[in-house]
């Protein structure tokens, strides 16, 4: 039995540790990914939000080493039986499966503290997105992402007082309101559902471009 790529171009995958059965997480890929976990042995995966292969661990060291590949009889579906190197979850809990709705409350410690793993951009992201999905409604995070309105009138007046700031006050409070734009616009990717990372990928695709050629770059991207 073979995937129909063409059908669908990405799938989902069960990670699964294949000495217990516990379910660790829940991914997808695409044909290049399968592949290359398919020659490596080791879990890679494509991101929706991020738009690229990535290899489990690639930022943690929590590699996946993969011993099973399992299709289901649709021919749409993948359970992978792994080795779990480390933890699954980028919160530092062993599955990514830890929240019980029909007890309210998370029944999974955490068992490695990934804050300094991840850095603090990609952390922030991620609790945006948590609180995005939770029920807290005095959280602020949670009031922007529900309001956008206010969610875009706070990043225009972050933006403004950068620049006041960057004008006429301290390096301190320069720090301060870059911070404050920072994670606003960050809420503001949360809101849309777009990782960082795909900030980094546009970063870096302009690294080594001069200003000139970049932005003609984009006006002959958007003619």
């Amino acid at each position: 039995m073979q995937i129909d790529w063409k059908k669908n171009e990405i799938i989902p995958v069960i990670a699964q540790e294949a000495t217990t059965n516990e379910v660790l997480m829940l991914a997808y890929m695409n044909e290049e990914a399968l592949n290359l976990t398919l020659s490596t042995r080791f879990a890679h995966y494509f991101s929706r939000s991020k738009q690229r292969i990535w290899k489990k661990g690639e930022s943690s060291s929590h590699f996946q080493e993969v011993e099973d590949v399992l299709l289901d009889c649709d021919a749409d579906t993948i359970i992978l039986k792994v080795k779990q190197h480390g933890v699954a979850c980028h919160t530092g809990r062993k599955s990514c499966f830890f929240t019980s709705i029909l007890q309210d409350k998370i029944i999974l410690d955490k068992e490695v503290d990934t804050d300094a793993i991840y850095g603090v951009i990609d952390t922030l992201y991620h609790t945006i997105i948590e609180r995005k999905n939770s029920t807290d409604e005095k959280s602020w995070t949670k009031k922007l992402l529900n309001n956008k309105n206010l969610m875009l009138s706070k990043i225009q007046e972050e933006a403004d007082e950068v620049c006041v700031a960057i004008n006429e006050e301290s390096d301190e409070q320069v720090i301060y309101e870059v911070a404050d734009l920072a994670y606003h616009t960050l809420v503001g990717l949360g809101y849309r559902n777009i990782s960082p990372d795909r900030v980094k990928q546009e970063l870096a695709r302009r690294f080594g471009m001069s200003g000139i050629t970049e932005k003609q770059s984009r006006v002959t991207k958007n003619s």
